[in-house]
């Protein structure tokens, strides 16, 4: 007889045609199973197929069974071979968890900050991104929700027959709208704590155990007097009773909160020093959160997307790129016209030219403009406690939020430009409107939206005649302890502007070069060397990024390189050996054997980022 044991579960003897063999049961199954119900219940064993279950003996199964091999494995026959296929969709699903594998480990710890636009939070698309926010969150993501109130505000105070009152960008908070104000962001917070309350279904989970954290609630939400203000006052003969303006953060008490494992949702009502509750702008609150708490990201949710004068997405945009737009647009709007008065002139005033990064440089190649850092007041960029902005009153970075969509979301740029500005690396603005785009945007190479960075090429340039020291003094230690191929000094000159540098406070500390070959469609990446003093800090990683870019805008499809000492650096960003046959032929009349070098390489994927370096290329 065969004797079948499992360490996990009681055993259930099945007979089949003369053959007999041991499964695992459970206390919602009845424990025997006759010849003529195997086959109908082919999926309720499947799960039970555990390679924990040894057969020990040498009856056989007939076609309609399986056996468990004594090496382990699951052997099937016949009919129930497809019991054990992975169908295509199961690979896609394994693939799709295995590409987002990186970016769970990067965004892991992170703090986000979420504003999510008063349009959105009267439609369907609520429920898909508070799920979405909910499953980052799980993955160790922590946030801070903003969530709008004026679409809520004034449907309230329509229905009281009142009408919202502005002055410029400003709402003016009477008795009112304050009501209505506070009675919104109420509503508001109460329908987020309630949507983010589900655990997941229990149906799903239950073959993986019992646990106790079936029964608690999904994720646990914070909300407090987090935001201290002031009030607007009286300002050219208006007064603006209860509206607003940002004082304080208090970041050590959110802090608390998201170390213990909650989202915050922080509500767009200060508290001012008397008592009293006021009306702050949306986009106001938000940036001073993502300042003072030392953001990752902040993440604006919005009901469309930022497109351009043709009508297509903009995908991404430097800091100097998303000034300048604004700029441009400063004649057709106020609060782009207002954002030009508030930082100031200095991005565009200086001499010299710009490169593609907005950098400007004097007629010595030295960067002459500093970026634009907010002052600081109590942690917050503030000035005199006076709003963000510097001068006598505070500017609504968020404006007449009504109009988002009319003016291009400048409110929205303009709060994505003065974050940059203030040291928040990457804001995205992203549709709201469509299912996924929080997911699709972190867990996509390319993203599903706007991305407005800082730093993502800061200080990389195309190198010029003047920086030809600069690239000696990084190479020479490296070309003679023999991890570089030696240069003269003419060879050096004669390709220079095939390099790219990254640039310090005037210092050259890291360099690259992209030696194309067009009629193979592939380039050669060489002497890529990073000071001693700056390595570990990730400028290889910008430079080799940069200079991937730089090969997608040429129209190559692969990069290669010859390497004796950094294999595994290069692995580890997706250059595999080749062999030296695949090098151009060009190439490989040059290269000196004796060097014993290993040659890789990599295919470049379809770019669709928006990222580019084609002005930087001479």
């Amino acid at each position: 007889m065969a004797v079948a044991t499992s360490k996990s579960r009681p055993l259930t003897w099945l007979q089949d045609q003369g053959g007999a063999a041991w499964l695992p049961s459970c206390h919602c199954r009845p424990g025997f199973f006759n010849s003529g119900l195997s086959m109908r219940i082919n999926q309720r064993l499947r799960p039970w197929a555990s390679p924990r279950l040894k057969m020990v003996g040498k009856r056989n199964l007939t076609s309609n069974s399986v056996a468990k091999g004594l090496e382990g494995e699951v052997k099937s026959h016949g009919a129930d071979e497809d019991q054990y296929y992975i169908s295509e969709e199961d690979k896609r699903f394994v693939e799709a968890l295995q590409e987002a594998q990186p970016y769970v480990y990067l965004h892991r710890g992170s703090t986000f900050v979420v504003v999510i636009a008063g349009e959105l939070l009267a439609t369907p698309s609520l429920d898909t991104l508070v799920k979405d926010i909910a499953f980052l969150h799980h993955l160790g993501i922590r946030f801070v929700i903003v969530p709008g109130t004026h679409v809520h505000i004034d449907k309230l105070l329509e229905e009281r027959g009142s009408k919202a009152k502005f002055v410029g960008e400003y709402r003016i908070t009477d008795k009112v709208a304050l009501a209505a104000a506070t009675e919104a962001a109420g509503g508001i917070r109460m329908m987020l704590e309630a949507k983010l309350s589900p655990g997941p279904s229990i149906c799903n989970i239950r073959r993986h155990g019992e646990s106790s954290r079936w029964h608690e609630v999904g994720v646990s939400v914070a909300s407090g007097n987090f935001l201290a203000a002031k009030r607007r006052g009286v300002v050219k003969g208006i007064d603006y009773g209860a509206t607003g303006e940002v004082k304080k953060v208090d970041v050590s008490r959110m802090r608390e909160r998201l170390d213990a494992g909650c989202i915050v949702i922080l509500s767009n009502l200060g508290y001012s020093s008397s008592g009293e509750v006021l009306n702050c702008n949306t986009y106001e609150v938000a940036t001073a959160c993502a300042l003072a708490i030392g953001a990752d990201k902040l993440i604006c949710l919005i009901d469309g997307p930022i497109l351009d004068e043709s009508g297509r997405l903009i995908r991404f945009l430097t800091l100097q790129e998303a000034d300048m737009l604004i700029r441009e647009r400063a004649k057709q709007s106020e609060i782009a016209a207002n954002y030009v008065k508030a930082v100031g002139e200095e991005d565009l005033t200086s001499p010299g030219h710009n490169d593609s990064n907005g950098h400007v440089y004097s007629q010595n190649g030295k960067v002459s403009v500093e970026r634009h850092n907010p002052t600081f007041h109590n942690g917050v960029g503030f000035d005199n406690g006076n709003g963000i902005w510097t001068g006598e009153q505070g500017f609504p970075i968020g404006g007449h939020e009504r109009q988002s969509r009319l003016n291009g979301y400048l409110s929205e740029l303009a709060a994505a430009a003065f974050v940059c500005k203030g040291g928040v690396q990457r804001v995205h603005l992203l549709d709201g409107t469509k299912g996924g785009v929080l997911l699709l945007e972190l867990f996509k190479r390319d993203g599903m939206g706007t991305m407005v960075a800082s730093d993502l090429y800061e200080g990389t340039r195309t190198a010029r005649v003047p920086d030809f020291s600069g690239i000696r003094q990084i190479l020479l230690p490296l070309e003679e302890s023999g991890a570089l191929v030696r240069r003269t000094d003419q060879e050096l000159l004669d390709t220079l502007d095939s390099f790219a540098i990254v640039e310090r406070e005037g210092q050259i500390i890291a360099c690259a070069a992209l030696f194309p070959f067009f009629e193979e469609k592939c380039g050669e990446v060489a002497a890529l060397a990073v000071s001693p003093d700056c390595r570990g800090q990730g400028q290889g990683d910008k430079l080799l990024d940069y200079i991937e870019k730089k090969a997608s805008s040429l129209g190559l499809d692969r990069l290669f390189l010859l390497t004796t000492r950094t294999a595994d650096w290069f692995v580890r960003r997706g250059f595999s050996e080749c062999s030296i046959e695949s090098i151009p032929e060009k190439k490989r009349r040059k290269i000196n054997l004796s060097r014993k070098s290993k040659y890789y390489m990599k295919k470049l994927l379809p770019d669709r980022s928006g990222i580019t370096v084609d002005r930087a290329i001479i």
